[in-house]
């Protein structure tokens, strides 16, 4: 017998067209029926999956060997392609089985620990510890395949623009300004550490020095950090940098790499320009720097109303006199769906938020109001307050009073929130938008140190620059992100070129001239030597996967993701190492 089948096609590509074509395919057993004179076997690879049959006039050996198959043996079939008596709608292979002349066995298989559906409801644990079986599920390889398609179009899309792609370095040193690095001993230079990078931003500026003009790259970055659906230790960018640009050139090339994606891979026409909303807007209407637009509820300012600064109801009138908001949604159609269980549910879940409590006001039939704050408001004070966000009879109000901070967390939270209850997130609808103007910095509430926002190689607004030495909190920064659906897909920013305005960044943040030229002296040693006017974005690969898939985690996008306690429970990392190993890092390790 041959020790392989040589495949002419794959098991989900055929066709009532192939009718009568000799075939050899290979893969897995899915499952395997025995009817005494009939023996069906389902037979499964990344494509697909094919009904092969097998029949007495096929040879009692040959019968025999099929009637022995199980679920996930590794097979080879030859065999005819035929027209199915019993058609299948569900399978789109469903007109045609392929009638079987011979079969080879690969591999046995004992009975596996999931079940290699897609629909399987196992525990996540279980899936990543048998990674290599979960994959083996038809949507699991539909997924790695888009993903695969998304960074092909972006190296065509991209070299066809001028690009280069560069690949920088992973060993890199550690300069801790935003999440925790991943750390690397060198046993070159006992005691002295790499980092794993948590993005290429100085290597790619210096490639701009460099002369590279236009780079580009598929990067792997790590930050050690906590998890979440759309998280993960180790990462994957569509990263790039560009010289001699401002933003609306990064962004029109962007545009254009968008449109073209969600044409090829989906057949969907997103039109272009993307709408633009300032930071200040989006957080003003949608409370998030990342709106969601599919839907209403944006949210109203309440401050402005006598009848609210000159309450007796203290939350809203302390909020006010301490500089802080009062504002609002309305939920269209809300009251009747929103019992005062389920707001009390609401309210709790907004205590992770910082809020205090929520205030709720049900226009009711005739337009009369119900409200938690009856004793303070009037009727005439409710209908005013309903009046700014234009309710009618059957919504729903939802209030919050607290620090700007809290009440626009809290509002954007509910709003997104409660869309998903009442079903009006639609992930084949595509809202694209950027967000731009960004502050350049903000205040640590716990320490009242300035941080920056995004990070502190990002330029400054030129009518801003001024600022810097007065009122640094008030500049904004020549930054964009671009947003899907109230998820951010990516963002960047013009970076500072000049040395001088890079040192006074530095100032800003309180990081002195020596501990600047300990961790970034190398960047600012290149800027002496002439740096271009640049700037660059950074998509997030499994983000963008996971939301043009329609998937809820970005596990469901990566071939081996980490756990929730960032372990690989494939290959049971991060694990021990032996004492002969440590000692020639010249590494000890102690006990917590």
């Amino acid at each position: 017998m041959e020790k392989l089948f040589k495949r002419t096609d794959m098991c989900g590509s055929l066709r009532l067209e192939n009718a009568g074509k000799a075939v050899v395919l290979n893969g897995w057993i899915q499952k395997q029926r025995n009817l005494g004179n009939l023996i069906f076997v389902d037979l499964r690879d990344k494509t697909g999956i094919i009904q092969i049959v097998f029949n007495e006039d096929s040879g009692e050996e040959l019968f025999a060997r099929a009637a022995a198959l199980r679920s996930e043996y590794v097979v080879g079939v030859k065999g005819t392609v035929r027209e199915r008596s019993a058609k299948n709608p569900d399978l789109p292979t469903g007109d045609v089985e392929v009638l079987a002349t011979d079969l080879i066995l690969y591999a046995s298989a004992e009975t596996p620990p999931i079940y290699i559906k897609d629909d399987d409801k196992v525990d996540d644990n279980l899936r990543l510890k048998y990674r290599y079986l979960d994959l083996r599920k038809l949507k699991m390889q539909r997924n790695l395949t888009f993903r695969h398609r998304i960074c092909k179009l972006a190296r065509d899309y991209f070299d066809e623009h001028g690009f280069t792609e560069v690949e920088t370095p992973v060993l890199v040193r550690s300069t801790p300004e935003g999440a925790r690095d991943y750390l690397v001993p060198s046993r070159m230079n006992p005691g002295k550490f790499y980092a794993l990078p948590q993005s290429p931003q100085l290597f790619k500026q210096l490639l701009m020095v460099g002369g590279t003009d236009r780079y580009f790259q598929i990067a792997k970055c790590f930050r050690d950090e906590d998890l979440r659906a759309d998280r993960q230790p180790e990462f994957t960018q569509i990263d790039m940098e560009l010289s001699f640009v401002d933003q609306d050139d990064i962004i029109a090339l962007q545009e254009g790499f968008l449109k073209r994606l969600f044409h090829d891979l989906l057949g969907v026409e997103v039109e272009t320009p993307f709408p633009r909303i300032t930071y200040d807007e989006a957080m003003t209407r949608y409370g998030s720097d990342k709106p969601d637009t599919r839907f209403g509820f944006e949210l109203k300012d309440l401050g402005g109303l006598d009848c609210v600064r000159e309450t007796e109801f203290k939350v809203f009138r302390e909020a006010l006199e301490k500089g802080g908001d009062v504002r609002g949604i309305c939920i269209d159609g809300g009251s009747p769906l929103y019992s005062r269980k389920k707001i009390d549910k609401l309210t709790e879940e907004s205590r992770s938020f910082g809020a205090r409590g929520l205030v709720w006001i049900r226009v009711e039939e005739g337009g009369a109001f119900k409200s938690s704050v009856d004793k303070f408001f009037s009727q005439e004070a409710l209908a005013q307050i309903a009046s700014v966000f234009g309710a009618g009879e059957g919504d729903l109000i939802l209030i919050c009073a607290d620090r700007p901070k809290v009440v626009f967390d809290t509002l954007g939270f509910l709003r997104r929130h409660i869309a998903g209850q009442m079903g009006l997130l639609n992930d084949r609808q595509f809202n694209l938008l950027w967000v731009v103007d960004f502050p350049m910095f903000e205040k640590d509430e716990e320490t009242g140190r300035i941080t920056a926002m995004h990070h502190p190689f990002t330029h400054p607004k030129e009518e801003d620059i001024p600022l810097l030495d007065t009122d640094p909190l008030a500049v904004k920064a020549d930054a964009y992100d671009i947003v899907l659906n109230g998820v951010e897909m990516g963002g960047g920013s013009i970076r500072i070129h000049d040395r001088k305005l890079q040192q006074k960044m530095f100032d800003v943040l309180g990081i002195t001239k020596e501990e600047s030229q300990i961790k970034f002296g190398f960047l600012l040693e290149a800027f002496k030597y002439g740096a271009p006017p640049h700037g660059g974005l950074a998509y997030g690969l499994d983000r963008m996967v996971m939301l043009l898939a329609g998937e809820s985690s970005i596990r469901e996008v990566m071939a081996f993701p980490k756990n929730q306690n960032a372990q690989c429970l494939v290959s049971n990392a991060p694990n021990t190492v032996d004492e002969e190993q440590l000692e020639e890092l010249s590494i000890a390790v102690t006990e917590k």
